[in-house]
């Protein structure tokens, strides 16, 4: 959730090349959307309890109000609190708070209508005594015992008591992954601003009912919370007759099904269907790339693909409560196709960058070496080509036209990753921001673009032939590659978290380049001996320092994040001239769920799969009875 003043949309240029149509490659750093800063002032808990409840009672009034149709995205959140702190007379810090209340009274009803069974509770482990808890941590957060001396056993014990799945944890990035496997439908959390701050975003955008009780500090020491919060909703269950608030959960419970359970039959094994052969040689490639295939990853190319399909053909638009849909197998396979030629493309680039860890485990060449691992790529893409080949109910024209989409994303993926690997084996300190701009557009767009298309196509939507997606795909993309590289400087020694490596890594990252645009004579060399090597023997963090200081001094970082609005606005600018309500809903959530900042991440919390990191994989959620996670 970013809590910073919202801006008026930029209209779209058209484009007629692969680079964003602003080509002023040297943004200033003052915009309409402010600069991106800390929220923590924002962050203020009313004092009282009376003043809390004052504030919570105007907040139901005030949520009655709004259109419960559809969830709300960030900005649209913001602007509903301004206007609730504005019509109450308090101050701006209480914001974090007031979108807090304002997000649980759009909820409630929903989320009380949720059957118990259904339901999660999240706690977080700083509701725990400090000194003498006799719990452990497990993969999935305290492994909480009924000792009576901390509330967290008092509510865990009812929750299970009424069915709920209990998880005790911080920050709890696994909760959409849970959702996600359709074991619960909705989330009564207790967390502090910060975190809550972050599940805006990641949960709420995908109209998951939720309700929040936030703690009165952001300390992690014996905070403290109004129980009688937590028990005005926890044992509470209210059907509710009207049609409840759009989500795309369910698409999301379809994609991880393709995945999880109808992967062997739409993608049926040739050299591995005879289990006694699965060990010989020849099977090996195909048994190796049907797991990468099957595992790992957030899979939202494939969910890209099947929520455009469904939008596009006119489908009911669903809620979180609603049975996974059925989906064509046709469909499917093409959604599945995506998700190989991507899975392809990252076994070649971890072996391109040289990247120990994907989904947190070895790469591929790694564990089997780079002859292997190089092979087991180019399988995937032959599958890729199969997938859709064999969607034998899937016209014949259409099936053309996405085949074409997926080769030419592809090519031009591959032009994105030359242009890096040729600049870093020769690199020229001439590069421009619009240079560096132009290779993230080869990069990451195509593959969305791919997707969104495929789902547009598979449906005969009128927008798959226009130039609409794919200029929304060149912004998002190069929003996503921006916020990517600044992500890279979010670590520090504080938190034991490396930060700078892209860029000794020698890559040209439109941070880089903007440097290099306005360094001085001095600044300009110490980057270049930094960055060829004549530092070497100095320790890295020093090195990281070093680029830090010019990166500062140059106003890198803030002018990169002026790109990311830039292109964000302009992406929504498309988005706002599209007729069909169904698509300008889905490729809104698209933004919201792609462009999502993360605030820094801390040791204890997982890092993005997808980056290379070593994280833990992520633990498969089975429910139980009591101590159900």
């Amino acid at each position: 959730m970013s809590i910073v003043p919202t801006s008026e949309v930029i209209p779209a240029r058209a484009a007629s090349s692969d680079i964003p149509e602003d080509r002023d490659d040297d943004p200033k750093p003052v915009r309409k959307k402010g600069k991106r800063r800390s929220t923590s002032h924002l962050k203020a808990v009313p004092e009282t309890l009376e003043q809390r409840e004052t504030f919570k009672r105007a907040a139901e009034e005030f949520a009655t109000g709004l259109d419960k149709s559809r969830a709300f995205n960030k900005n649209e959140l913001e602007v509903h609190c301004r206007t609730l702190l504005g019509q109450m007379g308090l101050p701006e810090k209480f914001l974090g708070f007031a979108m807090v209340m304002i997000g649980n009274f759009f909820w409630k009803q929903q989320f009380l209508a949720i059957p118990f069974e259904r339901r999660m509770l999240l706690l977080p482990h700083c509701l725990k005594h400090a000194e003498g808890c006799p719990a452990e941590y497990s993969e999935f957060g305290l492994d909480c015992e009924r000792c009576g001396a901390c509330s967290i056993a008092d509510y865990k014990v009812r929750a299970e008591q009424l069915g709920y799945k209990v998880l005790v944890a911080e920050g709890s990035p696994v909760v959409l992954k849970i959702i996600v496997s359709g074991y619960i439908d909705g989330i009564l959390g207790v967390a502090c601003l910060n975190v809550l701050e972050k599940a805006i975003d990641k949960i709420l955008i995908a109209g998951v009912p939720s309700y929040a009780v936030p703690l009165h500090s952001g300390d992690c020491m014996n905070t403290t919370l109004d129980e009688s919060w937590v028990w005005d909703v926890l044992d509470k269950y209210e059907p509710l007759p009207e049609k409840p608030t759009a989500s795309y959960v369910p698409l999301m419970r379809a994609s991880t099904r393709t995945f999880e359970t109808d992967f062997e039959r739409l993608l049926p094994r040739i050299r591995t269907k005879d289990g006694a052969k699965k060990d010989s040689p020849v099977a090996f490639t195909e048994s190796v790339a049907y797991d990468w295939l099957a595992n790992g990853g957030k899979r939202f190319r494939p969910f890209i693909t099947l929520a455009a399909w469904h939008a596009a053909s006119g489908a009911e638009m669903l809620t979180a409560g609603d049975p996974t849909p059925e989906i064509p197998d046709s469909v499917a396979r093409v959604a599945m196709a995506i998700e190989a030629f991507h899975k392809a493309s990252l076994v070649h680039d971890d072996i391109q960058d040289n990247d120990q860890f994907r989904y947190g485990e070895d790469t591929l060449h790694r564990r089997h070496g780079i002859g292997q691992a190089i092979n087991i790529g180019d399988h995937l893409i032959g599958i890729g080509y199969r997938l859709i080949h064999s969607s034998r109910d899937l016209d014949p024209e259409i099936a053309l036209d996405i085949a074409d989409s997926m080769s030419t994303a592809h090519i031009r993926l591959c032009d994105g990753q030359g242009a890096e690997m040729s600049w870093q084996q020769s690199p020229d300190w001439a590069i421009t921001p619009l240079d560096a701009l132009q290779i993230y557009s080869l990069k990451t767009s195509p593959a969305f673009h791919a997707a969104l298309y495929a789902g547009l196509r598979l449906a005969n939507h009128e927008l798959a032939a226009s130039d609409a997606v794919g200029t929304f795909c060149r912004h998002v993309g190069v929003a996503f590659q921006i916020l990517n590289d600044l992500k890279d400087w979010q670590g520090d020694r504080d938190n034991k978290l490396t930060s700078g490596q892209d860029a000794l890594a020698l890559r040209p990252t439109v941070l880089l380049a903007l440097a290099l645009k306005d360094a001085d004579c001095e600044q300009g060399q110490v980057l270049q001996d930094v960055l060829s090597g004549e530092f070497d023997d100095l320790p890295e963090e020093v090195r990281v320092d070093r680029l830090r200081a010019i990166f500062d001094s140059c106003d890198v970082f803030e002018k990169a994040e002026t790109l990311v609005e830039r292109s964000q606005e302009r992406a929504e600018a498309i988005i706002s001239e599209i007729e069909d309500e169904r698509i300008q809903a889905l490729l809104q959530f698209f933004v919201e769920t792609v462009l999502v900042r993360d605030t820094p991440p801390t040791a204890a919390e997982h890092l993005d799969p997808d980056s290379g990191d070593p994280p833990p994989r992520p633990p498969v959620f089975v429910p139980l009875s009591l101590g159900s996670v």
